[in-house]
Parts: structure tokens; sequence; C-alpha cells
């Protein structure tokens, strides 16, 4: 098929007039002292003929004219392969008909942009909610509503508590009987009532009463019937589920609060740009809401898990987010740029992907091409990296490929991709 559609070309291109028929290919061997081995039709190349002004017997198209190999051509067209292509020949005024260009394949710097989408989220351990651990009554709310921006240490709310009341006033008694002990030098009541006060302690500690409350009711030796919760750092409140005189039981969700000056962003990569990711490498995040704005982010995690339909791995990449700009559930533009140093390049539009391999043709002067199978490595814009098959200073073909390639066929330079 592919050599149907490059004989196609060719015909195609001979009956507009961008081809010279016979007599003029005559005229460019002899202006090119290049000789004619046979003449054949380009669309059926079984036809061979030795007259310059024949024609094909099916078709009756104008023949063109093939013409001998190099010295170090293999000597025998019919038996050369697909694996050991052989020099052909194209004459200059030809290649100027049909707009040959070249570039010289040199060493130089590559980068690339990897671009995809992501989903801003609250880092975990970034997120306090507060859960009632007591029984009693909300007595008081400190925030207005969810989105409100609160300090660190900031209340929240308080909530009135009679099993709290009696939980102080339990460690109220424990204090003094530690004192007692203390002044009359009973070692084992002082053991005791020690051990008993850090149990009370860490009881309170689990209903929420922080570490500075239990020093204050330490030093001020007065029970209160009332928690007050505060902020742990400063954020943003999430959700706020309960109201002022609404009775709490324990495990009741009352206020959740999430620190945003960090910030998760959830990207998707596709499998074959896992190479190019490396933890810590630097990223850059910017949203449509703010598209001046250039946050700069690390890769933090690549979850070593693929989907199976999308073909993606998810990577988080850590945000510095002080200005809160950053939302959770915000879609955010990722890009990720690598580059690499020096190193051989050669134009995308060069190449000739044949499937399994890819082809470039090497001018080797006076009109003659090499085609030569080469491999590539990862594209970079305009350019592929190269990893065999072309030096430094080799000229490649750089346009016109096709037509370049049909002439290789018909010629027997290659016989098929």
């Amino acid at each position: 098929m592919k050599l149907k559609h490059a004989l196609y070309l060719l015909s195609l291109l001979t009956a507009l007039g961008l081809i010279l028929p016979a007599r003029a290919h005559g005229a460019d061997a002899a202006g090119s002292n290049l000789a004619v081995d046979y003449y054949t039709c380009a669309m059926h190349p079984s036809v061979r003929s030795q007259d310059p002004d024949g024609h094909c017997p099916i078709c009756t198209m104008h023949l063109v004219p093939v013409y001998k190999r190099a010295a170090n051509a293999s000597p025998n067209a019919e038996t050369a392969t697909v694996e050991t292509p052989t020099e052909f020949t194209v004459p200059m005024s030809r290649q100027q008909f049909i707009g040959v260009t070249y570039a010289t394949i040199e060493k130089k710097p590559l980068e690339t942009t990897l671009r995809t989408l992501g989903t801003v989220a609250v880092p975990r351990s970034r997120r306090w909610d507060y859960a009632s651990r007591i029984e009693g009554y909300v007595q008081q709310v400190e925030v207005s509503s969810p989105g409100e921006i609160v300090e660190k240490d900031q209340p929240l709310l308080t909530i009135y508590s009679p099993d709290l009341l009696t939980a102080q006033q339990e460690f109220l008694n424990l204090l003094r009987m530690r004192d007692d002990a203390a002044k009359a030098n009973a070692s084992a009541a002082l053991e005791s009532a020690t051990r008993l006060l850090e149990s009370s302690r860490h009881r309170l500690l689990l209903w929420n009463v922080s570490s500075n409350q239990i020093a204050q009711l330490e030093e001020s030796r007065v029970a209160k019937e009332t928690l007050t919760l505060y902020s742990p750092f400063k954020g943003v409140v999430q959700n706020l589920a309960v109201d002022q005189g609404q009775r709490v039981n324990v495990g009741d969700r009352l206020v959740d609060v999430a620190d945003l000056s960090v910030v998760w962003v959830w990207a998707q990569f596709y499998e074959e740009e896992l190479p190019l990711l490396k933890l810590g490498g630097p990223v850059t995040v910017t949203s449509d809401g703010y598209p001046d704005q250039k946050c700069p982010g690390k890769i933090a995690l690549i979850n070593p898990f693929l989907n199976t339909n999308t073909r993606t791995v998810m990577v988080r990449i850590d945000i510095e987010n002080p200005d809160f700009k950053l939302r959770p559930d915000m879609y955010v533009n990722v890009a990720l740029e690598h580059k690499l140093e020096a190193t051989l390049a050669v134009p995308v539009s060069a190449v000739l992907p044949t499937g399994e391999r890819n082809l470039v043709f090497i001018d080797k002067g006076n009109g003659r091409i090499e085609p030569r199978y080469i491999k590539l490595g990862r594209q970079y814009g305009d350019d592929y990296a190269v990893n065999s098959g072309l030096a430094e200073g080799d000229r490649v073909v750089n346009s016109a490929n096709f037509l370049i390639d049909a002439e290789a066929q018909v010629q027997g330079a290659l016989k098929s991709w």
C-alpha cells in the first residue's frame, strides 16, 4: 500500500509537470553526467525500456529514467532489502522542482514543557475537624460562617457541659490531695495523688481541654462549666455544623478549620512522560482566576499505581499559598519544564516514521541521497533528540520527504517501509 501511494504521487506530479517527462530527464542526466540505467513507468515499475521517448504500454504515460547506482550501492537492485537501503540519485534540477530543502544536524540544548490540569486540595495534616468529646450544649459560636478566616488560638465556640465541671472539680480535689501529702511529707500518699492527678489531666486532654487551659485551671483553682475550642492555626472555617443552644453528643461534628498556607495540587501525567517526573522537581502552577501570577511548587509524590483507563499517573505537587489565592477544588494549569544539555537534534519534519523505525534521507552530494534508519529519543518542540544513526554535520532532507521516498522506491533503493 505504501508503494502504491508513493507511485501515485509520482504519477500525479508527472501529470502536473512537476517531474519532467523522459526527454527532460534525459537532459538532466546529460547535464549532471549521470548514466541512465533504464526507463520505467511510475505507475507500473515492472515496465523497463531503453527508449528515452518511450511510453508505458499499460497506461501510455511517459517513462521516467532510473539512474545507475553509485559504486558503493548494491549491484542487484532486485535483492535490495529494507534493512540495507542503498543510495539513489535525484538530479539537483529535479530537487529544485519538487522543493527539496536540507537541514544540518548539529548539537544544541533541547527543552520541552509538559502541560496538564490539576485540582487543588487541602493537605490532611493541615485540616482540623473538631468533634464533640463530651455531652453538652453549644453556648456561644464565635465564628459567623464557613469561609471566615481565623487566626491561631482564636476562639471558635464554647460548650456548656456539667460533666466537664465535674471532671475539673475532681482535678482540683486531686491537686489539694497532692499538696497536702507534700506538706505532710507522706511519700506513699504523695505518689498515689500524683498518679491519680496525671490520670485526671489525661482525661481532660481527651475532652479537648488544651494544656494551656489545664495550666490556667491549676493556677486559678476555679472550675469552669464551659469549654472553649480554639483554632490550632491560622486558617479558614471550612464547615460549621452547629448553632447556638444546640445539644451535642459525643462524636457530633462541630467545626472544621483548614490551613491553606500550603496546598496540594493533584495532576495527571501520561505514562510515557514518567521519565521526566522527578521527586523534588520544580513545577509552575497558574490559575484562570490569577493568570498573571505563577506559583512555584515541587513534586512531592508520584503515585506508583497507573490508572488503567486513562493510562495516567497521579502526581502530588506542594504549593506555598500564603495569600490563600488557591482554593480547594480549584482547577489550575500545571507546567513542568524539562531541559536537556546540548545533544544531536534532527528536525521533526526531516523524519519519516515507518512504524517500528524512523527514516531520514542523507545528502551525499551531486544529487546522491542515502536512505538511513535512525534511532530517536524524545521529541522536544520541533526537534527529536538523536540516539544513533546520525553524526554532527550530516545534511538531511527537510522537506518533500515523501516525494524523495517515492523516488527511492522507484529506483529500488527502498523496497518498502
